[in-house]
């Protein structure tokens, strides 16, 4: 899977592969240690899994140098056959396929290591591996004889299955965004633009961190603290005691955000969200300013479109969508509008009395939203994430989730002791269907936060890393490692989870599943591989919905004491708790989707665009001093240009799907059935099958977006029309 490397919660991202992204010159050379004869199998046990004891920085990147050399030239190899073979498939493909195994599962362990556990594998390191690996398996896709046997192939005149043309199709469609059809002074010129932006995205990253540590406050009031969770506090403790102070407020997601929802005083919120939404501008600092950097990247992402074939970069992103066009995108996305917008102004209306009956005697802004909006959501519903961890000590959670999908998929996930992990804390599991006594799939658990172990993003408190893929000429099976932070066991209490950090499992657990349970035989389509983007975290989001079902949130829900289930009135307020402010929130994912394709679409100055559309997605007039796309990092240093709207599309796909789950239920009809469907469709299917097509085989339909304008609360009229 190629990923970013230069940005931890890129690489963290769960296997979306940016297909028109340059993989062929990446202007750097790794250089490679002495190599031993024996330094391909030094990182494996006899049982064909990682020996985690005996794993040095050295040995793997000994090994993944080792193993890209001899991919590379295992890739020379087969392009000197391709041109006369009868059958790509077994001539090209399939050896490809050989090829990919031992790298990969080298390429995920060092992945998996970085993330669970940095001090066995600090950043410098993993980049080195990351690189070495990534300009390794890109060869495939930037050979001129593979492309030409793909395309070869493709026009015989004979029958392919499913998985055979989404095989084909891929390696065509890599060829032709990596311009292996390009030629002459075209392609000189590409190769310099996607160089340039390279370095222009890498100047964009690299301003946003360090703006990003510019700013702190200090807070010494410890009464300011009173409302803060526990975690935060420690987080932001600058001396020996967190609970005397004093604290530090910084720009880093997993102190600011939480820090905007518990801080009671305007000023220091002010403070923090001047400094935050500024970032990277000319009104700060000039010398990290980033518009230049933003406008050259758009600039060039614009001239690779045309020289590839496409009116604009954001039409070249769909080649990868399930959408398919900027068209269908826009489409859903003002429809979703028309019903969020009006919502918003009530909502907005609505919090600012309530806020005023509190004392506050000011105009609602920005930087007051997040603190009010905690405040009413408890006040409304008695929820408090910090209180309602009682509730959910992880063993029951993970026991309760893994009895779910043992009655909807039909499998069994048992616990093997004695296997070699990273940490004390790791457990591995073996996965099997309910029919065999040998695992289909197996994958690590890795639960708890580390301090200075593991990288934290406050919005992206897990990962799943594809180990290994299933591949039939191989033989290989699936294999995963899980990674959170959540807290660790303490005082004698056990881990206790927030609703939040119980969603964020059950959708990390969901997405695996789709790597976990496939079916297809070539490992460039199975589960997660060649999966569209946007439609690559919809199992992920089907998960979440059953936290919403009263059964199972009853079933996994258990007080650490007394073992008693989350009292009635939560349970019963859940999905009122999912539309609190809904509208608000839709609309600003509805702002930043259609910001980042305007982007991309037109080529007006950046701060036009903005003005032009905040009047349309806010009921808060635009501060003329915000610059937030100056540090919008998804968009323009990682891999998320014209594709922001990802997100939002998998959890409309992702709430249709589980409509049919609750269709069943009201129906008095089998619920069984239906997870069976959907573990035949979604979950076996994986990238070997358009996503459109999928949702038709298991909904009879195409998709619509009534079930999450529903879930999430919105005017019913618009659902109806």
């Amino acid at each position: 899977m190629a990923l970013s490397f230069f940005r931890s919660n890129v690489i963290a991202r769960n296997v979306k592969r940016q297909l028109y992204q340059n993989k062929r010159n990446a202007g750097y050379v790794v250089l490679i240690p002495e190599i031993g004869e024996d330094a391909e199998n030094t990182l494996l046990s006899d049982n064909g899994l990682p020996e985690f004891n005996d794993i040095s920085i050295e040995k793997c990147i000994a090994t993944i140098s080792k193993q890209s050399l001899e991919y590379e030239n295992g890739v020379k190899q087969i392009e000197q056959t391709s041109a006369n073979c009868k059958n790509a498939f077994e001539e090209v493909f399939k050896p490809l396929e050989k090829l990919d195994s031992q790298l990969e599962l080298t390429w995920g362990l060092a992945k998996t290591l970085y993330l669970g556990n940095s001090s066995l594998m600090p950043t410098k390191s993993y980049i080195q591996i990351h690189e070495r690996a990534h300009k390794a398996r890109s060869t495939k896709f930037n050979s001129i004889p593979i492309f030409q046997a793909a395309i070869t192939e493709k026009n015989r005149l004979k029958k392919l299955t499913d998985e055979e043309q989404r095989l084909l199709d891929k390696y065509i469609l890599e060829g032709k965004l990596n311009g292996l059809d390009v030629k002459g002074m075209k392609r000189d010129r590409l190769s310099n633009i996607l160089s340039g932006l390279q370095k222009e995205r890498q100047m964009f990253r690299d301003k946003v961190n360090i703006a990003n540590k510019v700013f702190t406050s200090t807070i010494k009031d410890g009464s300011v603290m009173r409302e803060f969770p526990d975690t935060l506090v420690h987080s932001m403790a600058m001396g020996a005691d967190p609970n005397k102070g004093p604290w530090k407020v910084t720009l880093q997601p997993h102190i600011y955000e939480p820090f905007m929802q518990y801080c009671p005083n305007r000023q220091l919120r002010w403070n923090a969200w001047q400094a935050h939404v500024q970032r990277c501008s000319s009104y700060v600092n000039k010398e990290i300013e980033t518009a230049s950097n933003l406008e050259n990247v758009r600039s060039l992402r614009r001239e690779q479109a045309i020289i590839l074939g496409y009116e604009t970069y954001a039409d070249m992103s769909m080649e990868t969508k399930m959408a398919g066009s900027v068209e269908n995108v826009n489409n859903v996305l003002d429809s979703l509008l028309e019903s969020a917008r009006s919502m918003q102004d009530v909502e907005l209306e609505l919090l600012h009395r309530y806020a005023q009956e509190r004392g506050f005697d000011d105009k609602l802004e920005h930087w007051d939203i997040p603190y009010w909006q905690r405040k009413q959501k408890w006040s409304l519903y008695g929820f408090d994430e910090d209180k309602i961890r009682e509730y959910f000590p992880l063993p029951k959670v993970i026991n309760s989730l893994f009895n779910l999908c043992s009655t909807l998929f039909n499998i069994q996930i048992v616990e093997r002791a004695g296997i070699n992990t990273w940490h004390k804390d790791v457990k591995f599991y073996d996965v099997f269907d309910e029919s065999g006594n040998t695992p289909i799939a197996n994958f690590y658990f890795d639960p708890y936060a580390r301090q200075d172990q593991k990288i934290r993003i406050y919005d992206d408190a897990g990962w799943h890393i594809a180990m290994r893929n299933k591949c039939k000429s191989s033989e290989t099976t699936p294999l995963s490692a899980l990674i959170f932070n959540f807290q660790a066991p303490s005082d004698g209490k056990q881990s206790l989870l927030s609703f939040n950090e119980v969603s964020i499992l059950f959708q990390r657990f969901g997405h695996s599943l789709r790597h976990l349970l496939t079916k297809a035989n070539y490992s460039e389509v199975a589960g997660l591989s060649n999966v569209e983007w946007d439609a690559a975290e919809v199992c992920g989001q089907v998960m979440t919905h059953w936290l919403y079902d009263p059964h199972t949130i009853t079933a996994l829900s258990g007080h650490y004491i007394t073992d008693e289930t989350l009292p009635d009135d939560i349970i019963k307020n859940l999905q009122n708790i999912r539309g609190h402010m809904s509208g608000y929130n839709l609309c600003k994912e509805l702002y930043l989707s259609k910001l980042d394709l305007e982007f991309h679409t037109k080529t007006a100055f950046w701060r036009d665009i903005v003005r032009e559309l905040w009047p349309k997605y806010h009921a808060l007039p635009f501060d003329k001093y915000d610059s937030h796309p100056l540090s919008f990092t998804k968009i323009v240093s990682e891999e998320w240009g014209s594709a922001y709207y990802c997100r939002l599309w998998s959890r409309m796909i992702a709430a249709d799907i589980y409509s049919a789950f609750e269709e069943a239920r009201k129906g008095d009809q089998d619920i069984i059935a239906v997870g069976k469907r959907y573990r035949d469709t979604f979950l076996a299917v994986g990238g070997s099958c358009h996503p459109s097509e999928v949702f038709r085989r298991f909904r009879g339909r195409d998709p619509s977006p009534h079930a999450l304008l529903k879930n999430l609360g919105l005017p019913k009229k618009v659902i109806e029309e």
